[in-house]
């Protein structure tokens, strides 16, 4: 059987292993990629590990996450990652430049490389033929010294399109319709790869809209091939030269798939609080909003945009509706302005917002009390958007602009001519300027930079190595689907904190437990239970560094998102699956843990825990590699790769 896109490069990248079912491997990473969030984890790792220069071609460090500044510690935060950037030889990108995922398919994504970001959205670049993986800034740094990627041979899952899309539907009711289809959970364990003669009809920033999506499925990352479609994007960024044809050959084999019919797609939404909880936009009846927004690494880009303000020309946003545009980076921006779409946006009322994540992780634009928001992003979890009982509806931005209009959830269908969006493409060439990138080149000696650190930048938590034997306090016990998001939310007032771990622990749980803090303070060791794929969703490893700051030594739960539990790894905390998950009915909160003879039970990959306070014991499954063994008995990633670097 022939190969793959997947296949093939990770093919050409193997470092270590056999490209088999269950082994694992270890892949050569090109490029990664940081922002002012998780960028500092990795910034702060190769401080403390003396690195004296990254060796990957390409890495950058973006500011667009907290960008509103409301006070000093952002600005602080932007001013370390500078000085840091430009004292290990790290792209820089300023605030305001754009979203680290729609910039960097613009000026740094390569077909063929592998990629690996400190976001779990960083599969978006996946839409030039790149694999293009998520993970924590203490994997990425781990990457940027030389160290390679670890994983499990991934499945391949192909999505199969056919058809051509009709006028007011979008590449976001793909991503809607794979996760109806799907779950949440369908992507688990898969690497998916876009093909078919449907793709052919997708613009490169169509693309990166459905790779960028491939995580809500759960899955590694999402890739389409390097095509014509592709070389055409590049040219138009005047990379070119950048460009590899990369195609699935005929015979290629994959482990799953399903065909996804683009003449049939209607307008979608996604109810909340899940990605998956679709439904057509016709049939999901009496929604009206209070506000709307049009952006996000989701759907920024100048052809999304443009569509949204051929449906408001020459009509006024709803009384009751506040409606926000961010576009996706500098150069959109300034090419709406040259075309006057920003006139007719702003004409119908609507609010034009800087180049930056913003209301998609309730930095900005946070809803009101019991609000109702629709939006292009890519995440509707509860208490997300900032306002933890707000609900969020996500769509197109064509069924955002409809919205607008009429004040509730609409199919742009119902409300214009279609025929409208019929020129609706993205630029042949766009404006080339980089003058907000400073690259490494323009630092003549980067060991002779100094690091600068505001007062809110504070050293890394760190821990000892793995104890040889356990006593450990249930601190919380959760259900399913919890996200790190639950764990420590995101919004400004919280996320300003975000190199300051004793401040930013304080808001651990704080939505789903206002009395998780002090309770965890009295213990000295605790175990957090969870359900099914516990920890989905963002990458942000302070869901993982915070439990170790307070003491937990296991998760246990029925199942791990990849991300979180590569992150718990990374950070010296045991992530235990439950053999019988009818055993996670057995513990309660303050159940006392008991797990003895605890390296030999980690080798062995089966743990037995006893519950002292109810004389039973329970079965779990570590499920790692004799790698993260090795860097759990260490004591997490930072201890080891400081042991074998010295």
């Amino acid at each position: 059987m022939g190969l793959s896109v997947t296949k093939k490069i990770i093919s050409s990248h193997l470092l270590d292993g056999n490209m088999l079912p269950n082994e694992q491997i270890t892949i050569k990473v090109d490029q990664t990629l940081g922002h002012d969030l998780t960028g500092i984890m990795a910034a702060q790792m190769l401080e403390s590990v003396q690195v004296d220069k990254v060796s990957t071609e390409t890495s950058v460090f973006y500011c667009d996450h907290n960008t509103l500044a409301t006070s000093s510690e952002n600005a602080d935060d932007h001013m370390y990652l500078k000085t840091a950037a430009q004292r290990f030889g790290v792209y820089f990108s300023k605030p305001g430049n754009g979203i680290c995922h729609f910039l960097h398919c613009q000026r740094f994504a390569k077909p063929g490389k592998v990629m690996l970001g400190a976001d779990s959205h960083t599969p978006t670049s996946g839409a030039l033929g790149m694999i293009a993986i998520g993970s924590g800034g203490l994997s990425v740094a781990k990457s940027m010294v030389g160290e390679g990627f670890k994983l499990t041979t991934p499945k391949v899952l192909n999505i199969n399109l056919t058809g051509n899309l009709q006028l007011g539907v979008s590449a976001k009711d793909i991503a809607l319709e794979a996760l109806r289809v799907l779950s949440v959970k369908g992507g688990i364990g898969y690497i998916i790869e876009f093909t078919g003669e449907g793709i052919e009809c997708l613009s490169v920033p169509q693309r990166a809209t459905l790779a960028n999506m491939s995580i809500e499925l759960g899955a590694t990352t999402g890739i389409f091939p390097s095509d014509q479609v592709t070389r055409d994007f590049l040219k138009g960024q005047g990379r070119e030269q950048d460009w590899v044809e990369l195609l699935p050959d005929d015979d290629a084999e994959y482990e799953k798939a399903i065909e996804i019919n683009l003449n049939e797609l209607e307008p979608l939404v996604a109810k909340p609080h899940m990605p998956d909880l679709v439904a057509k936009a016709r049939e999901v009846g009496e929604v009206k909003a209070n506000s709307v927004f049009i952006g996000s690494c989701t759907n920024a880009s100048y052809s999304d945009i443009l569509k949204a303000s051929k449906i408001l020309k020459g009509k006024k946003v709803h009384k009751d509706i506040d409606l926000t545009v961010g576009p996706g980076s500098r150069q959109v921006l300034e090419q709406l302005i040259q075309d006057g779409v920003l006139a007719d946006l702003v004409e119908a009322g609507a609010r034009i917002l800087e180049c930056a994540c913003g209301p998609c992780i309730g930095i900005g634009q946070v809803p009101c009390v019991n609000g109702i928001a629709v939006r292009t992003s890519n995440r509707n979890f509860k208490g997300r958007s900032g306002t933890n009982d707000a609900s969020v509806y996500l769509v197109s931005p064509e069924t955002a602009a409809a919205t607008a209009i009429t004040g509730k959830i609409t199919d742009p269908r119902d409300i214009v001519d279609v025929n409208i969006l019929k020129e609706c493409a993205e630029p042949t060439s766009y404006k080339i300027d980089d003058c907000l990138i400073i690259s490494p080149a323009e630092v003549k000696d980067n060991k002779k930079v100094d690091i600068i650190r505001g007062e809110n930048i504070v050293p890394l938590p760190e821990r000892g190595v793995l104890r040889a034997d356990i006593e450990a306090t249930t601190v919380i016990k959760l259900g399913d689907n919890i996200t790190t998001d639950d764990i420590i939310p995101a919004n400004t007032d919280i996320l300003k904190y975000i190199a300051n771990i004793p401040k930013f622990a304080e808001y651990t749980f704080c939505y789903t437990d206002e009395t998780f803090v002090p309770r965890i303070k009295k213990l000295k060791n605790s175990v957090i239970i969870g359900g099914e794929n516990y920890g989905q969703g963002s990458s942000r490893e302070h869901a993982a560094l915070i439990p170790m700051f307070f003491g937990v030594e296991a998760v246990v739960a029925k199942s791990f998102a990849r991300i979180h539990k590569e992150n718990l790894i990374n950070y010296g905390i045991l992530p235990l699956v439950f053999k019988n998950k009818t055993d996670y009915e057995k513990i309660d909160m303050d159940d006392v843990f008991a797990i003895n003879d605890v390296y030999a039970q980690v080798d062995k990959g089966e743990v037995t825990i006893k519950v002292v306070n109810k004389n039973i014991a329970i079965k779990t499954i570590l499920e790692v590699s004799d790698f993260d063994k090795r860097v759990l008995k260490e004591g997490g990633a930072l201890n080891y790769l400081r042991n074998k670097l010295k």
